[in-house]
C-alpha cells in the first residue's frame, strides 16, 4: 500500500458484522418435479412439452439444532420455482405457453457454533426495545443461480392404469447451483486507515465517444471458450424432491 496515499493509524475500531462459521456449495439435480399449471389441467391436444424458462421464486429455510451434536445444525431448504412451459400438438406446431410452479427440497448439516446471549435491539421508536428471540440460532443464508431446465415431459400424476383417477401432468428436471452459509453476529477489531480524497476525476465529457472506446480493454475471454477443469467436491447434502 502506498504510504503517500494512506497512512495507517495505530488504533483499531470495533465493527459488528456476521461471521461465517461454516458453508457448503452444491450442484443439485432435481428430477421429475411435478408442475402445477396456473391454467389448471394440461389440454388433451398437447402431446409435447419443453421448458422455456425457470426462476427461483422463493426459498424457505429452517434451522434446527442437532441433538447430542452440539454446535451443528440441520438446515431444511424448500425451493419454489416458477416455470414457463411450451406445449406442442406436434413437433412442428406453434407452441402454447403455459406457466406453472414446482417445489423441491434438500437438507444439509453445517457447524454454526453456540451462543447463550440474549440480544436486545432498538427500533425506530426510541421508547420501544425489541428482543432478538432467535439469537441463539445461527442465521442460514442460501445463495442460488437461476436454475437450468434440463428436461420436461408429460406423465400421470397418479396411477395411469386408473383412467378415472389419472391426470396428465407436466414434470420437469432442473439443475441448480447453490451456496449455503451459517452465520452469527460477532464484534471484531478492524485496523483503521486515514481517508483520502480520490484523485480520479469523475467527468469524462472531454473525451469523444471513440476516445472512450479506445480506452476499453479488448474482451479476449469472450472470444476464447474456457476448457473444462476438475471441480472441487461439493458438500454432502441430501436432495428430496417434493411432488
Amino acid at each position: 500500500m502506498n504510504d503517500n496515499i494512506y497512512r495507517q493509524q495505530s488504533d483499531a475500531v470495533p465493527v459488528k458484522t456476521d461471521r461465517v462459521y461454516d458453508s457448503c456449495s452444491d450442484k443439485d439435480c432435481f428430477s421429475d418435479l411435478l408442475v402445477t399449471l396456473d391454467e389448471g389441467t394440461l389440454p388433451d391436444n398437447i402431446n409435447i412439452v419443453r421448458s422455456r424458462a425457470a426462476t427461483v421464486e422463493n426459498v424457505c429455510v429452517n434451522v434446527e439444532p442437532i441433538p447430542f451434536n452440539r454446535g451443528f445444525y440441520s438446515i431444511d431448504i424448500t425451493y419454489t420455482f416458477t416455470l414457463e412451459i411450451l406445449g406442442y400438438e406436434t413437433s412442428r406446431c406453434t407452441p402454447t405457453v403455459f406457466s406453472g410452479t414446482a417445489y423441491a427440497s434438500k437438507n444439509c448439516i453445517l457447524y454454526g457454533s453456540e451462543s447463550s446471549v440474549r440480544t436486545f435491539r432498538s427500533t425506530d421508536d426510541p421508547d420501544v426495545t425489541v428482543e432478538d428471540t432467535d439469537n441463539n440460532l445461527p442465521t442460514a443464508i442460501v445463495s442460488v443461480l437461476e436454475p437450468i431446465a434440463l428436461n420436461a415431459r408429460i406423465g400421470c400424476s397418479q396411477d395411469c392404469g386408473d383412467q378415472e383417477q389419472s391426470e396428465r401432468s407436466v414434470f420437469v428436471t432442473l439443475g441448480l447451483f447453490s451456496v449455503v452459509e451459517l452465520t452469527r453476529p460477532v464484534t471484531v477489531l478492524v485496523p483503521t486507515l486515514d481517508y483520502t480524497i480520490p484523485r480520479k476525476e469523475c467527468n469524462i465529457d472531454s473525451d469523444s465517444p471513440c476516445e472512450v472506446f479506445e480506452k476499453l480493454k479488448f474482451p479476449e475471454d469472450e472470444f476464447s471458450p474456457t476448457a473444462l477443469t476438475d471441480s472441487s467436491d461439493s458438500c454432502c447434502c441430501n436432495n428430496d424432491s417434493l411432488s
